[in-house]
């Protein structure tokens, strides 16, 4: 019997979509410490279908297809989607982004709810969050955590 869905693969799949992929896969790589797995080129030049991994997680991604209803970021204007991701060090992997160029929306920060965090975009304006869960919170310090802030 086929196993749905395929050994090994996660149930809820971001599925992005560039104006220019190639570039955004080597930033991707470089920047964020992605691995790149299948790639399929179209004779057009386009991306059909790439796979990058990260801590065997997959991030599908493809040329836009705006015939088909597909847009990237850089088409439409603005950040249309955000990427949150956990890493196991979010202030050493926000200094390797740094580096290696990545646009800064916010640098790590400690947030009520438990985690660091930082924000970048990436060269299309696809919005990134990258988090590191460093306390546990309980639901009534959240909700006494956010009382605070209306003060």
């Amino acid at each position: 019997m086929v196993q749905n869905p395929p050994e090994g693969t996660q149930r809820i799949l971001p599925y992005l979509n560039y104006a220019d992929p190639k570039p955004v896969i080597e930033f991707l790589i470089n920047a964020f410490g992605f691995e790149q797995g299948l790639l399929l080129d179209m004779p057009d030049g386009s991306v059909g279908h790439c796979e990058l991994q990260m801590n065997g997680e997959t991030l599908m991604l493809s040329s836009e297809f705006p015939e088909g209803g597909l847009s990237s970021p850089k088409s439409l204007g603005g950040v249309h989607v955000t990427v949150l991701v956990y890493v196991d060090d979010v202030d050493a992997h926000f200094e390797h982004a740094k580096a290696a160029g990545a646009q800064i929306v916010e640098e790590p920060t400690d947030q009520f709810y438990g985690d660091r965090t930082y924000r970048a975009l990436d060269p299309e304006g696809v919005g990134w969050e990258f988090h590191q869960h460093v306390r546990d919170v309980t639901p009534e310090e959240m909700a006494a955590a956010l009382a605070s802030m209306d003060e």
